[in-house]
C-alpha cells in the first residue's frame, strides 16, 4: 500500500513495491538502487493550464541529482491516467505493464532538460486497453530507447476501428524547444467502427486507410500547434452510407433547393482532421433521411499541413453519378475554417453548387445561411435552404484530382 506525493497530489499508488539493492554498492558503505518493481500501480499524470506537470520538481530544489547507474523497473497489471488541461485532451490505459532495462542516469542539474539529457534506457511496454472520450484502442505494444536526449518510440503497435495500426515516434528534448516526429499508418480501418460510438443505428460500412507524417516543435500546445506540419491521408473505396440516398437528393437539388452540401462534407470530416473540427458533430443525423443507401464508388482525403493549418491537396469523394469535392483549409493555430468549400463539379471539374464554410470550428458561417447552429451542438444543420446556383457560361476548372467523374 506505497503511495507517492508531490505537492500535496498523489502520483502513484502501487498495492506493492519491491526494491533490490547493489549487493556489491552496500559492501562499500553506499545504497544503490538496482531493481523496483511495481505491482498493480496507478499512475496519475496531469499538465495543469500554464504547462507545468505534477510530476515536475518543486521550483526551490536546486540540488544535484545522484548518478543512478542501471537499474531495471518493473510494472504489471498497472494504470495510467493522463490529462493535459492547456489541449482537454486526456485519455486512460488498463491492464499496463513495462519493463525498463538499463537505466542510467548520469550526476547533472535538477532540471527537466538536463534530467532527460543524462537519462539513457531501454524498454518494452504493452496495455491491454487505451481509452479517451470519443475512441477506445486495444493491443497497444511498444519498444522504447534513448540516450543524449533523443528518444525513439519504434515500433508502436495497437488495434482500432477494427484494424492493426503501426507507428513510430521520436522525441528530440535536448534542445530549448522539443522536436516530435510521428508516423502512423492504419490500413483497412472499418469506417463503422469510427461511427458505433456516435449512434447505435448503422451509418456506414467499409474499409479505409490512413496515413500520417507530422513534425512538431515546442513546449507548449501552442507552440506545436504552431509548429505542426506534415502529411495525412485518407484513402477508400467502395464505402456504403446507409440511410441516405445521395443521388437522389442531389438530382432534386435545382427544384428543391434543400440539400446541403455541407453534410455531405462532413463524411470528410470524420478522417484525419475532423475529429477536431467537428467535435460534437452528430454524424448520425446527417445520413438518416428518407431511406435508401448510397454507394460511394472512391473517396480520397490528402491533405498538407504547414504551421499548424491544413490544407486540402486532394479531397474528393464519387457517387454512382455525382463528385463532391473540397477546397481550402483548416486553421488549427486559430481554431478556424479557412476559406472552406464544398462544390458538386461535373465531368469537367466545373463546379455546378457550391457553399462556403467561414468562422470558428464552434461558430461557423456557411455562405448565405437561413440557419446557423454550433458545431458543438448535438444536431448541426447550417443551411435549410440550400446554396444558390452559380450563374451560367463558361466554366472554371476547380478540380483536377484523382477521383475521376462517374459520368
Amino acid at each position: 500500500d506505497v503511495h507517492i506525493r508531490n505537492r500535496e497530489v498523489e502520483i502513484v499508488s502501487a498495492a506493492e513495491v519491491r526494491l533490490g539493492l547493489d549487493l556489491l554498492a552496500l559492501f562499500q558503505g553506499r545504497l544503490q538502487l538496482g531493481k523496483l518493481e511495481l505491482k498493480r500501480p496507478a499512475i496519475f499524470i496531469e499538465r495543469n493550464s500554464e504547462g507545468t506537470f505534477n510530476i515536475g520538481n518543486p521550483p526551490a530544489v536546486a540540488a544535484k541529482s545522484a548518478a543512478v547507474e542501471r537499474v531495471e523497473i518493473s510494472l504489471s497489471n498497472g494504470t495510467l491516467r493522463y490529462v493535459d488541461r492547456q489541449s482537454g485532451m486526456a485519455f486512460e490505459t488498463a491492464q499496463c505493464s513495462l519493463d525498463v532495462r538499463h537505466l542510467r542516469v548520469l550526476r547533472g542539474e535538477r532540471s527537466d532538460s538536463d534530467m532527460m539529457k543524462n537519462l539513457s534506457l531501454t524498454a518494452e511496454g504493452a496495455c491491454t486497453e487505451i481509452r479517451t472520450k470519443d475512441f477506445a484502442a486495444s493491443d497497444l505494444k511498444f519498444s522504447l530507447s534513448g540516450e543524449n536526449g533523443v528518444f525513439r518510440l519504434e515500433p508502436v503497435m495497437l488495434h482500432v476501428f477494427g484494424a492493426q495500426g503501426l507507428g513510430s515516434v521520436q522525441a528530440e528534448l535536448s534542445g530549448t524547444a522539443n522536436l516530435y516526429t510521428i508516423s502512423f499508418s492504419l490500413p483497412q480501418f472499418r469506417v463503422e467502427e469510427v461511427f458505433q460510438p456516435l449512434s447505435s443505428e448503422k451509418v456506414a460500412e467499409g474499409s479505409l486507410d490512413f496515413t500520417a507524417n507530422l513534425t512538431m516543435q515546442g513546449k507548449t500546445v501552442d507552440e506545436l500547434t504552431q509548429t505542426l506540419q506534415g502529411q495525412l491521408q485518407l484513402r477508400g473505396e467502395h464505402l456504403v452510407l446507409h440511410g441516405r440516398d445521395l443521388d437522389s437528393e442531389l438530382s432534386r437539388f435545382e427544384s428543391s433547393r434543400n440539400f446541403n452540401l455541407v453534410d455531405v462534407g462532413a463524411f470528410f470530416f470524420a478522417g484525419p482532421l475532423g475529429v477536431v473540427a467537428t467535435k460534437g458533430y452528430d454524424f448520425a443525423n446527417i445520413f438518416r433521411g428518407s431511406g435508401g443507401r448510397s454507394d460511394i464508388l472512391k473517396l480520397v482525403s490528402d491533405w498538407k499541413v504547414q504551421r499548424g493549418v491544413a490544407q486540402a491537396q486532394d479531397v474528393a469523394m464519387a457517387t454512382k453519378q455525382n463528385r463532391v469535392v473540397l477546397h481550402g483549409g483548416l486553421d488549427f493555430v486559430n481554431q478556424r475554417f479557412d476559406d472552406m468549400t464544398m462544390a458538386l463539379v461535373d465531368a469537367q471539374g466545373c463546379a455546378t453548387v457550391q457553399q462556403k464554410i467561414l468562422g470558428t470550428f464552434r461558430k461557423p458561417r456557411v455562405e448565405k445561411p437561413n440557419i446557423v447552429k454550433s458545431l458543438a451542438g448535438p444536431v448541426l444543420q447550417l443551411l435549410k435552404e440550400g446554396a444558390e446556383l452559380l450563374p451560367g457560361g463558361k466554366c472554371k476548372v476547380i478540380y483536377t484530382g484523382s477521383v475521376t467523374s462517374p459520368k
